[in-house]
């Protein structure tokens, strides 16, 4: 590893597979997001639209 100064900016330079173990560890790390089964698409939807219709 190894550190270097960039318009007065420290950087740290990794070899690239470290830099991809990195990757893989934050990327493991996110929430995956939710996936509607059709049914409860079709409900969420139908809510979505009663809610903005409300509003007008």
């Amino acid at each position: 590893m190894t550190a270097i100064v960039i318009d007065k900016k420290k950087y740290v330079l990794i070899p690239e597979k470290d830099f991809q173990a990195l990757q893989k560890k934050a990327a493991l790390k996110t929430k995956p997001e939710k996936v509607f089964t059709i049914e409860e698409a079709r409900a969420h939807s139908k809510k979505l639209i009663r809610k903005w219709a409300a509003e007008k």
